[in-house]
């Protein structure tokens, strides 16, 4: 029997133009060079516990968490360590980072020995995750084993693995469903071991029907149910995803947990299926390399600190020369001005535009014509903010929960000022947070 699910409020439908649905996943040969950097994740930055000259191999331990919200990084291949720098990040940032120069040989660590999952206790399973590295792949980059680990105050009763993938052009997680299925649906149950939780669902948008039916047969006889929802953008984004398939609603300011579920990426389920059965820690991930201007579109299994530069030549270069690069896909990613920037644990795809393919205009002011408000898949009024964060009266637009914002692009996609709605919203949302924390400060 099919179930019905619900549907939130406001959405898009941009053209998906997923080109490499069709494409394998290829791993990528090793270089003579990685960029590692020490803060691939949300929190703080690891703490490098090698040093120049220092030998190491494939999955040593490079980097030790800095604190309760990091995560550990491994070395993607063996080699020497060059020096310990600064790398260019995604968002324009400076990131420390270990600079590796491989020696070609690939040789691998001792890997951790694998765990009977069934019988390991949640501590168990959660000191491997952490150990591993692990942090949400679907682009967050939370460390996985905070996550895991709510709140005595918080009752959990539903795992729900994300493999939507909504985000326009990209097709790494379709992949991965596709050719590691298996180790999807075994990380999942892991995940739900340790949370304690009987309900687990596996969310695909309904445009991937073979996985949705792959992921069927594989999961038969287990606990784990896989579901297809209706195609509509952002219904990957995870209050939206809580609400379609369990009818709950995230309170504003809350999280899941305070509903009683955790959303993993399907990415981040393979990954913990890896670290606990074989093992492996997280140095490596599927990235969709994709855009009209490049030769070949396609998916790699790329090492962690794999140059941009060098993922654009895997896709056999360019044909035309692109006039934006994005760090992520089209709605919410990143443009880049840097080809050195390394792959990192959250990078989903790098997605090329073409001159014909991006509108250059100048914003100009609100007509008023309410489509951001009709969107907006959070009910919020993008527009009216807009004008309010302009004017710098961010106490405002923070009585108006512009913190409840998730930054999916809805309400500037169909804007026909073209103003840049995401853009305003993003400042107020750290003119806001930069506020709380001083007031904070100062009651300390």
């Amino acid at each position: 029997m099919t179930k019905k699910h619900l549907h939130f409020y406001g959405g898009v439908h941009p053209q998906e133009s997923k080109t490499a649905s069709g494409a394998a996943i290829v791993s990528a040969p090793l270089l003579a060079t990685y960029v590692v950097p020490l803060q691939q994740h949300i929190g703080v930055p690891a703490k490098p516990v090698v040093a120049k000259g220092d030998k190491v191999l494939r999955g040593q331990l490079i980097g030790e968490p800095g604190g309760f919200i990091s995560a550990a990084i491994h070395a993607p291949t063996s080699g020497t360590v060059k020096e310990i720098a600064t790398c260019l990040g995604p968002a324009g940032n400076q990131l420390p980072a270990v600079i590796l120069e491989s020696d070609g040989d690939d040789l691998a660590a001792e890997p951790m020995p694998a765990l009977d999952w069934p019988n390991a206790s949640p501590d168990e399973l959660k000191k491997r995750i952490a150990e591993a590295g692990i942090v949400g792949m679907g682009g967050a980059a939370f460390p996985s084993v905070v996550k895991l680990s709510p709140p005595p105050n918080k009752t959990i009763d539903t795992l729900i693995l994300n493999g939507v993938e909504c985000e326009p052009c990209l097709t790494a997680d379709h992949r991965l469903m596709l050719e590691k299925p298996e180790q999807v649906i075994t990380g999942a149950r892991i995940t739900a071991r340790v949370l304690g939780v009987k309900r687990v669902i596996i969310a695909i948008e309904e445009n991937k029907p073979d996985a949705v039916a792959l992921l069927q047969e594989k999961a038969a006889g287990t606990e784990v149910e896989v579901r297809s929802l209706r195609v509509r953008y952002p219904q990957g984004a995870e209050k939206q995803l809580i609400y379609a398939l369990t009818g709950r609603k995230v309170p504003s300011g809350g999280l899941p947990m305070d509903v009683g579920c955790v959303v993993q990426n399907v990415g981040t389920a393979s990954a913990i299926c890896e670290a606990v059965c074989e093992g492996k820690p997280l140095y490596e991930r599927v990235t969709t390399v994709t855009g009209s201007p490049l030769v070949a579109p396609g998916n790699w299994r790329f090492r962690v600190g794999t140059p941009y530069a060098e993922a654009i030549k895997l896709a056999g270069g360019v044909k035309v020369d692109p006039v934006k690069i994005i760090s992520g896909g089209p709605m919410m990613g990143m443009a880049v001005y840097s080809l050195d920037i390394p792959i990192m644990k959250n990078c989903s795809g790098i997605l090329l535009l073409a001159a014909d393919e991006v509108r250059q205009y100048e914003s100009s002011p609100c007509i008023r014509c309410g489509r951001c408000n009709d969107t907006c898949p959070m009910g919020m009024m993008p527009g009216i903010l807009s004008v309010q964060i302009e004017k710098e009266r961010f106490e405002l637009a923070e009585q108006w929960h512009v913190l409840d914002c998730i930054e999916c692009g809805c309400c500037a996609y169909g804007c026909p000022a073209g103003r840049p709605l995401v853009q305003l919203m993003r400042r107020a949302k750290g003119e806001v947070m930069a506020a709380r924390k001083a007031k904070a400060a100062k009651k300390a």
